[in-house]
């Protein structure tokens, strides 16, 4: 009998690949299901990156394997970004290294610096794969509280009175995923401190700095950050590019040789196409984000509207492409409500659960749905 990697025990299947299929069912069945769970962008990239992976197809070597590094263009490219849009200057040839999307770089990082029994800081609420990917590699998941009361914001001083001498990592994400919460520099360089302290890598988790934002910030702008930070990006949200799997990750050079001699390890580089695609994106100019911010503040507007009529709770000031509600006083489990109105309603929204304890009593909606099937849900409440 073939048994499967004692490893497999610590994890489950990522709680949207199973409710996914569930509404997949349901569609099957002919339910008009209205999805508002998943953030995967339904926009397309612009003209110039489609251009670009189209004409680079026919180039010399596009068809080969490419770098693990990824093309010196394209680092070049990211450096160019990191100073335009941060302030934050990289060196193109060591501190920055192309990932086939940041998920990818979860992996990588957590092989590249934890040992079996090593602990890893993760927020509560926060983004499931830090648990899954630290328990995989045999890392110690140690949970930290996020509450609205203190803006989603660590309690630095109360962990610094727990026992962290085994942990290596610490995972943040600035703006916040699933609450939209953001850091400022006061409160980035509070980690930095936080961090050397303690002999931590703080890890900042950044895909969202360009989505409703008006003041993007990296973790890499704090003085001194790099000797205890690296930063995790990604072309998914900012540029509609969620399918093409095209994230980074910035920092020290000693750091950002260690993840890759794993990602070496692991892949064969991107594909010349995406690469290329990726640049042009990287150079768009100031109509392409104002572009997408119209589009997701007339969604989000309505949103709002529908969260009203739930009697939730929000924060208009959050950033992202998401709206995190709290459901009101007295009302069902987050996953009871929510199963309630995809079986009544026909609409799919995410429990804050699935996002850790603390996100219980809360829902989050997705800005990823076009105006007309938002209409359409408003209609149905």
């Amino acid at each position: 009998m073939i048994r499967t990697a004692e490893r497999l025990k610590t994890v489950e299947e990522y709680y949207f690949s199973k409710k996914l299929r569930e509404v997949r069912g349901l569609i099957a069945d002919g339910k008009p299901i209205i999805n508002m769970g998943i953030g995967s962008p339904d926009l397309i990239p612009s003209e110039e990156v489609i251009s670009s992976i189209q004409n680079s197809i026919s180039e010399a070597g596009a068809h080969q394997y490419q770098s693990y590094q990824g093309l010196l263009e394209l680092r070049e490219a990211i450096a160019d970004f990191y100073q335009a849009k941060f302030g934050v200057a990289t060196d193109p040839n060591t501190e920055i290294l192309p990932l086939m999307g940041s998920k990818e770089g979860i992996m990588h990082i957590s092989l590249a610096f934890l040992n079996k029994g090593d602990e890893v800081l993760i927020p509560n609420p926060g983004y499931p794969t830090y648990t899954s990917v630290t328990k995989l590699v045999g890392g110690v998941p140690k949970l930290y509280n996020l509450y609205a009361e203190n803006s989603w914001f660590p309690d630095l001083k109360a962990l610094q009175q727990q026992d962290l001498s085994r942990v290596r990592l610490m995972w943040v994400s600035y703006p916040h995923m699933p609450t939209g919460a953001t850091a400022d520099t006061k409160q980035l360089s509070q980690l930095i401190e936080f961090a050397k302290k303690n002999s931590i890598l703080v890890v900042n988790d950044n895909p969202y700095s360009f989505v409703l934002s008006n003041n993007p910030l990296s973790i890499l702008s704090i003085p001194g950050a790099k000797e205890v930070a690296l930063e995790l990006n990604s072309l998914s949200k900012t540029f509609n590019m969620a399918g093409w799997r095209v994230g980074m990750v910035l920092g020290k050079s000693d750091h950002i040789n260690a993840i890759l001699k794993v990602k070496s390890n692991m892949d064969s580089g991107m594909f010349y196409g995406i690469q290329k695609g990726a640049i042009a994106a990287l150079k768009s100019g100031e109509e392409w984000f104002k572009s997408l911010d119209k589009v997701y503040q007339s969604r989000r507007a309505l949103l709002f509207t529908i969260a009203d009529k739930l009697q939730c709770t929000y924060d208009k000031n959050a950033v992202g492409m998401f709206v995190w509600a709290k459901l009101p006083e007295g009302a069902l489990a987050s996953e009871e409500f929510i199963d309630n109105i995809l079986y009544e309603k026909n609409i799919f929204i995410a429990p804050g659960t699935i996002f850790g304890s603390n996100g219980e009593g809360y829902i989050r909606f997705s800005l990823c749905v076009k105006v007309e099937k938002i209409k359409e849900a408003l209609d149905r409440f």
